[in-house]
């Protein structure tokens, strides 16, 4: 593993880390979105361009987009109601810690890609041969 994407990794721990336990929404909303441009660069380095489109696009506009709506009208009920909202942050930290063991985990409790029994390149003719012949009526109706 190069430097670079060790430094990328702990940058997008910390900035996870920051959005479980900032208790300013903003604040969190923007460490979020620290995470997601972190994930679009590791993909641009394992070169897969699309999905660091989609991540920009989708993830990074669209949820960025609805947490700022969705805390401009926290920050408005706040301005007029006297009860002030708290996030439980220890709790919520813990369980991130838990997601994040439980993925790390699960990532390094399966073989390695290269050690994995390669299929053999004649079952792709017959999976095509038997969906265009026994299996064309049930998936024609499913666009």
């Amino acid at each position: 593993m190069s430097a670079g994407f060790a430094a990328l990794s702990l940058l997008i721990i910390a900035a996870a880390f920051w959005v479980v336990t900032l208790k300013d929404l903003f604040r969190a909303a923007l460490s979020l979105g620290l995470v997601l441009i972190g994930v679009a660069i590791a993909f641009l380095s394992l070169g897969a361009e699309f999905l660091a489109f989609v991540q920009i696009l989708v993830y990074v506009g669209a949820h960025l987009t609805l947490i700022g709506l969705r805390g401009h009208a926290y920050y408005a009920k706040l301005q007029t109601g006297p009860e002030q909202a708290s996030r439980p942050r220890l709790p919520a930290a813990l369980a991130a810690l838990a997601v994040f063991g439980l993925l790390t985990w699960a990532t390094y409790s399966v073989p390695l890609a290269g050690h994995a029994a390669k299929p053999s390149p004649l079952i792709w003719p017959a999976l095509g041969q038997q969906l265009v012949t026994n299996w064309f009526c049930p998936l024609k109706w499913f666009p």
